[in-house]
């Protein structure tokens, strides 16, 4: 069954969505076109380039997280430095490391810029600061900034993506008139883009099938606000999830499948590899009963 995915945001949640794929390989679904925001960015473009879950989990279980936690020299020896640091370059760690990264798994499978990428279309999300919206990318490079798509760089366009605010520094882009422009973390205003692929002119082609890394209860409800932190942590989730859930109540409400990750935060960069196992192993749980129960 060809179908078209969509991956929700959640940093080192994630690790979900390898059990996921594999239960999709099992059940012999593949994906046409794959979307994502943050984290899900990077499993769009990791599918794109046609990483299988198998090859996802190998590195995935042995990949040195710590490794992305890239600050200046300075801040190394004096840690409260790098608190000073958000002041002046707006997050702790650069995200070079984490580019670099992206960019060497994309050349073993041939993928450079978007040009190369031909056989799963991709499509990602960031959040432009200066304009205060919502950029899908690779498209609205050309049509916003006048840069050429094709030859854009796929590892800085995941980079933009899951540049989670305050924690990796905004990626800055110049358009055709040297305009400055701060991009940031996708899921800042669209967590899971279900409607990524559809415009009013076109036709859903296929079946889109979005995988979320909250609980269906969660994503759907905030009944717990009773306090200042659970109240800021509600006001940022409402904006990544407003959007979304507007689009999703009328169209693919029932093509979601939720993998239940709350228990795991997001920037826990220390996860240990068992923790990352039960995570695998409950993206696969999850999403397999999902398909047994409710295949679109």
């Amino acid at each position: 069954m060809i179908v078209d995915g969509v991956f929700s945001g959640g940093g080192v949640k994630s690790f979900a969505y390898i059990g996921a794929l594999q239960a999709c390989e099992e059940k012999g679904i593949q994906f046409a076109r794959v979307a994502g925001s943050s984290a899900g960015a990077i499993v769009a473009g990791l599918l794109a380039a046609g990483y299988q879950a198998k090859e996802l989990k190998e590195i995935m279980l042995n990949l040195d997280l710590q490794q992305f936690l890239d600050g200046g020299k300075l801040e190394k020896y004096f840690p409260f430095a790098k608190w000073l640091a958000v002041y002046r370059t707006l997050g702790l760690y650069k995200g070079d490391r984490l580019e670099l990264w992206l960019a060497e798994l994309l050349k073993e499978k041939g993928i450079v810029s978007f040009n190369d990428i031909t056989k799963v279309e991709m499509k990602i999300t960031t959040a432009d600061l200066t304009l205060g919206r919502l950029i899908i990318l690779p498209d609205d490079l050309t049509k916003i900034y006048g840069i050429n798509q094709n030859a854009f760089s796929v590892a800085k366009a995941i980079r933009m993506s899951a540049s989670l605010p305050y924690f990796f520094r905004p990626i800055k882009l110049f358009d055709q008139q040297a305009r400055k422009h701060l991009l940031v973390d996708g899921a800042l205003l669209s967590s899971l883009p279900m409607g990524i692929f559809k415009t009013d002119q076109s036709k859903q082609k296929r079946p889109v099938l979005g995988f979320q890394l909250q609980s269906k209860e969660n994503y759907f409800t905030n009944f717990q606000i009773d306090n200042g932190l659970r109240f800021t942590k509600t006001l940022i989730g409402t904006m990544q999830h407003a959007q979304d859930l507007k689009y999703i109540e009328q169209h693919d409400k029932r093509n979601i499948i939720f993998l239940d990750t709350d228990a795991v935060n997001v920037a826990d960069f220390g996860l240990s590899q068992q923790r990352r196992e039960q995570l695998i192993e409950k993206g696969y749980h999850k999403t397999k009963h999902f398909l047994q129960k409710q295949l679109v």
